[in-house]
């Protein structure tokens, strides 16, 4: 079992930018490597393009459920900025978690796609934000935050501050916290459905929570992000086939 962890752990890191240097296949959002094509870059990311539970879905005919609260359980953290070529992330110090089907999931790193990857009814957000989980089985978890244009939302602005402008950098920042509860609106309801990572390569069995409610970034954020990034870094909404989407 804990093997099992140490394998998923170490494909969602990669997978997510926690480990910069890889021989994996080189994958992106253009030319030859846009996600059409991820499923044929390599083996091992083969079910980006044959799965049938892949990520993001657009959310909707949702199905009524009595789904449980989630547990937040989130700590300040030491601030730790990656700008992976794929996406600008931040790295979670241990200690925060949030605890849902009877499973602690412990927050591992919150990163951001613009436009969003998710739709909602066939919206689709400025910017979108992934706090991404495991368990100690290495059961992946995605609490989904969307964003819209409004006011300068603070958290961000901490984390654009000490944003690096190239790929392959990393911005650790001595004596600055953040806590991703300053993030996260007030209503905490959410939709759930299962699905994938949404980068190579692509696991499924990722328990997804799109919180329902939004909350506001400016459109100076967003435009600061893009232009670091320089192109969109959303994957394509993928088929649902019979998958439901609960509420």
């Amino acid at each position: 079992m804990k093997k099992v962890f140490v394998l998923l752990l170490g494909a969602l890191l990669v997978s997510a930018g926690l480990a910069i240097a890889s021989d994996k296949a080189h994958w992106g959002y253009s030319g030859e490597e846009v996600p059409a094509h991820w499923g044929d870059l390599s083996g091992e990311y083969a079910v980006c393009g044959s799965g049938k539970n892949q990520s993001p879905i657009n959310l909707t005919g949702m199905i009524e459920a009595d789904l449980p609260a989630i547990n937040f359980n989130y700590k300040d953290s030491s601030l730790q900025v990656v700008n992976n070529g794929h996406t600008i992330q931040a790295n979670y110090a241990g200690g925060s978690a949030i605890r849902i089907d009877g499973k602690t999931f412990k927050l591992l790193q919150f990163h951001f796609h613009s436009p969003s990857e998710n739709n909602i009814e066939g919206k689709s957000f400025p910017m979108e934000a992934h706090l991404v989980h495991a368990d100690n089985n290495g059961n992946l978890a995605v609490v989904s935050v969307m964003f819209t244009k409004g006011k300068a939302n603070s958290l961000v602005g901490k984390v654009w501050e000490h944003m690096p402008e190239k790929a392959g950098k990393t911005n650790t920042v001595p004596g600055v916290s953040v806590n991703i509860m300053d993030m996260l609106p007030q209503n905490k309801a959410y939709y759930r459905f299962n699905g994938s990572l949404t980068t190579p390569p692509c696991t499924e069995g990722v328990r997804w929570f799109v919180l329902k409610d939004s909350v506001q970034v400016s459109a100076d954020q967003v435009k600061e992000f893009s232009s670091v990034m320089h192109h969109d870094n959303n994957r394509p909404i993928q088929p649902r086939y019979a998958r439901p989407v609960m509420k």
